[in-house]
């Protein structure tokens, strides 16, 4: 009974140890998560929801952007993340983003019943190589078309080196 145990405990061990460079292949193949913005709610004339993080990147730098979304709404429901992207407090680019236009996508599951919408995902959205070390500012919103049906239950902006 004792051996048998052991047995099993070694077993364990060893798919663990297999497994391993499965879960370490993740982060190079999706990239590893330095920044998230949880804005999470519409912005509108007069009511901005304005989310920011500062990371200090070196030059050459591959940094992705990614969303993390869950929506539901009747109809059409564009939306779009608004990012200002400052280098040590300087302009440097402004990036329009529809998080539905992803060219990597985990995890999707969307539901259209009578154009009634249930969609939620990851995906990666767009890639910047920074030219020169520093610390950058990413500042987004969420912005959408009016449809009083919109519902956003999370809307995250995450970004990956």
């Amino acid at each position: 009974m004792k051996q048998q145990s052991m047995v099993m405990g070694i077993k364990r061990v060893c798919w663990g140890l297999a497994l391993m460079p499965l879960l370490v292949g993740c982060d190079a193949l999706m990239g590893k998560e330095v920044a998230r913005l949880p804005i999470n709610e519409v912005s509108t004339t007069g009511h901005e929801v304005a989310k920011e993080a500062t990371i200090q990147l070196k030059k050459d730098d591959k940094i992705a952007l990614w969303s993390d979304m869950d929506l539901a709404y009747e109809g059409d429901s564009p939306v779009r993340f608004q990012v200002q992207v400052t280098k040590d407090g300087a302009p440097f680019k402004e990036l329009q983003i529809d998080p539905t236009e992803k060219n990597v996508t985990i995890g999707e599951v969307k539901t259209d019943v009578n154009g009634s919408v249930k969609w939620r995902f990851s995906g990666k959205n767009a890639e910047l190589v920074i030219p020169d070390a520093g610390s950058y500012t990413f500042r987004g919103i969420l912005v959408a078309a009016a449809n009083p049906t919109l519902h956003v239950t999370k809307a995250e902006l995450v970004i990956k080196k």
